[in-house]
């Protein structure tokens, strides 16, 4: 494990839409800053890639201070400042109900339904430090988490990806493979492991972050969905179901929780605590 290090930083400003891949990423104790502190809603719900696949095609760019740049194709792009917290509105995101900001631009409203064709809102998560915990089954007392699926971070491995893509090669939907790496929608990934070997992480470190490695990532039907083009396959979920199941999971990555605060940086060395 010597020469495991960080490969890569993917930051997703907008919950299910693409991201940027800085070169260093601050570690906030509910994630990377910028990551997934705004969101797509339907009359209140969490709009995501599981029922909207076409939502791979937005793309969002951190601005300074926190806003963000939508652009689609088809679409102008449009930059949203960060909402002043003078009302917030309900928002449900799984089992979870959250208090969020809306855009304050009407131009935000407007931009979003025309791009889904349908009426839908961009929020903002105001303070991520009291308004979401992490699922009390996994988390400490304090624990919390941005508009991500349940944890701050989620961590791959590229040789756990290539083991997986070998597998797919040698089912029965192999003309899907090899899959890239954005079709799991990770924060961090970490080159330079053996397959699998996230598995066995209780404790990690990426540069001088530690991070409390608290569970496996199940996937969902997402990870089906081409992020270039928003068309749906078999893969990796058939390949995962016969070679990846734990728990009833179909299981890839590992989700994170950082134990402090402090800058990753493309390069990093990963070091194995526990």
């Amino acid at each position: 494990m010597g020469n495991a290090h960080l490969h890569s930083i993917h930051i997703h400003p907008v919950k299910a839409v693409r991201g940027p891949a800085p070169r260093e990423a601050v570690v906030e104790p509910w994630g990377l800053a910028g990551d997934r502190r705004w969101v797509l809603i339907d009359g209140g719900k969490v709009l995501t890639q599981r029922r909207q696949p076409h939502l791979a095609l937005v793309a969002a760019e951190l601005l300074p201070g926190g806003g963000v740049r939508l652009s689609a194709p088809g679409m102008p792009p449009l930059a949203v400042p960060v909402p002043r917290p003078v009302v917030t509105v309900p928002v449900e995101i799984f089992r979870d109900k959250v208090e969020a900001v809306p855009a304050e631009d009407e131009a935000a409203h407007a931009w979003v339904s025309s791009c889904l064709g349908f009426d839908a809102r961009l929020v903002y998560m105001d303070d991520p430090a009291t308004r979401r915990p992490v699922a009390p089954e996994y988390a400490r007392p304090g624990e919390t988490v941005s508009f991500a699926d349940g944890f701050p971070l989620l961590l791959t491995t590229t040789a756990s990806l290539d083991a997986l893509n070998s597998l797919i090669a040698q089912g029965e939907h192999a003309g899907e493979g090899p899959l890239p790496m954005n079709r799991f929608r990770p924060n961090v990934v970490v080159a330079g492991t053996s397959a699998w070997a996230e598995d066995d992480w209780s404790r990690i470190a990426v540069g001088e972050v530690p991070f409390r490695v608290a569970k496996p990532c199940g996937r969902c039907v997402v990870t089906t969905t081409d992020q270039g083009t928003a068309e749906r396959g078999h893969e990796p979920l058939f390949s995962l179901g016969r070679h990846r199941r734990l728990g009833g999971k179909l299981v890839f990555g590992q989700n994170l929780v950082p134990l402090s605060r402090g800058t990753i940086r493309v390069g990093d060395p990963v070091r194995i605590l526990e």
